[in-house]
């Protein structure tokens, strides 16, 4: 009887272990398969992205000793972010793209750097095919400056700072896109808003939100509070367009329209932007940024043409010129 027992013990252990085995040879070809459907999934996942971009760092010093021309000591520095995210698969489409841009100077005795450049735009755009080369389409875009900016040569008070202001541009509208160079956007549903997140520029309505009111003749109570952001309802077009010039320049440019539906529709909204590389070898080359704006709630200090020394809505217009270390990818 004893021995019988040893024996089903024993052929129970052997069941038991040849049983376990065969389990783990299931679950290791589980396994197998699993990894390899992932590693499917993970090549094909890259193949539907695509990513690219500049960055570009410049400086520029000058040093002058009896100069009969005349002129100052200067040293000057700045750098430039463009990059993209693309996917597509299908009938889906996901671009997204940030833009960073930053310079100083600092001049003559001057003991403080002057900001030269300032920008940060980041930018998603979400795409389902319509018919063709159409795409409906869903946008989101954000614009700010990283840090305050002067009216120089007063290096004293500041006239904007991060999130002051600060843009939001919400739209729903068809992408025209024809290949990967050129993309059209019109939205006719867009929301545009404005935070200008500082009191003290708020107050008086900096960037077209609404400013506090005070009356004068009741020992100034206030009458209106101000607001810190302002809502815009209307319509808005955005061009985007980028190609090689020659073998050792490229360009791109960004167009963007808004009309707001509810307060002078005739007064558009305008900011062109273009970015010119000009490459000299595989880390040197030269870049000129430019961004024209025009924003009829933005009130300046006019500095040109027959309304100069006035306050009122114009063109701005900065140009950027760099040369120095820059890596496209």
């Amino acid at each position: 009887m004893k021995k019988h027992v040893t024996f089903l013990v024993a052929l129970i252990s052997i069941g038991i272990s040849a049983l376990a085995q065969d389990v783990r040879k299931d679950e290791a070809a589980k396994l197998q398969l699993e990894a390899e459907k992932i590693k499917g999934l993970s090549v094909d996942s890259a193949k539907n992205w695509k990513f690219g971009g500049v960055i570009s760092v410049s400086g520029q010093q000058v040093s002058l000793t009896n100069w009969a021309a005349g002129g100052s000591n200067s040293i000057s520095f700045g750098g430039i972010i463009s990059g993209y995210a693309r996917y597509k698969k299908g009938r889906v489409t996901w671009d997204n793209s940030v833009d960073l841009g930053y310079g100083v100077i600092k001049q003559g005795t001057n003991k403080n750097w002057w900001k030269t450049d300032d920008k940060i735009q980041i930018t998603s755009k979400y795409g389902r095919q319509a018919f063709k080369k159409w795409y409906y389409t869903a946008l989101a875009d954000f614009k700010t400056q990283f840090t305050e900016g002067f009216n120089y040569p007063n290096d004293s008070v500041y006239i904007s700072r991060f999130m002051a202001p600060g843009y939001l541009v919400t739209a729903i509208g068809l992408d025209y896109k024809p290949n990967d160079k050129f993309s059209l956007f019109i939205a006719p549903i867009t929301g545009k808003f404005t935070f200008v997140n500082d009191d003290s520029l708020a107050r008086y309505g900096a960037y077209g939100v609404r400013p506090e009111i005070r009356d004068p003749y009741n020992g100034g109570k206030v009458v209106q509070n101000y607001l810190t952001h302002r809502e815009e309802f209307g319509a808005y077009l955005k061009m985007q367009y980028q190609t090689k010039l020659m073998d050792n320049i490229t360009f791109q440019t960004m167009l963007e329209l808004f009309s707001n539906y509810l307060e002078h529709p005739e007064n558009i909204d305008v900011n062109w932007t273009t970015l010119t590389t000009f490459k000299v070898n595989k880390f040197i080359s030269a870049t000129i940024t430019t961004q024209l704006i025009y924003d009829d709630d933005i009130k300046l200090l006019r500095t040109a043409g027959d309304k100069k020394g006035t306050m009122g809505p114009d063109v701005q217009f900065k140009e950027v010129l760099g040369v120095g270390f820059n890596y496209k990818f």
